[in-house]
């Protein structure tokens, strides 16, 4: 199952990116990560395919994985790569890319559309 969830990814990621080579290159590079550390990459990739903020093609994974194997040659503990909250990190990495900043712009966007029409429902209207 876990083969068939990487070819899926690695699917829509070749269309995402566009070159495959550099996916691949990428793919590689992570695999070559100390255990713990492809753990941690594995678990930030999968947030950045399914929360929709894949960032800037392959910039962000290139630049995530130079991270980590900077990190794991300088035996930096992954708590202190992404702090306690993993999430707040790549939100953060992730605003570094222009096309990062889109899904900011859709959430703003969501959360301003549930005020109005909640408003709207206070009014009656």
């Amino acid at each position: 199952m876990k083969e068939a969830d990487d070819m899926f990814i690695s699917k829509l990621i070749s269309k995402m990116i566009g070159e495959k080579g550099q996916w691949w290159q990428y793919k590689a590079r992570v695999r070559q990560l100390p255990a713990s550390y492809r753990t941690a990459v594995d678990a930030l990739e999968r947030y950045l395919m399914y929360s929709g903020t894949g960032g800037d093609g392959t910039a962000i994974y290139a630049d995530l994985v130079d991270l980590f194997e900077q990190s794991a040659a300088n035996r930096t503990p992954i708590r202190q790569i992404v702090g306690e909250d993993p999430v707040e990190f790549i939100e953060t990495f992730v605003r570094n890319y222009p096309k990062g900043e889109w899904i900011i712009r859709e959430r703003e966007r969501l959360t301003s559309a549930i005020e109005r029409a909640a408003e709207e429902e206070a009014r009656g209207a």
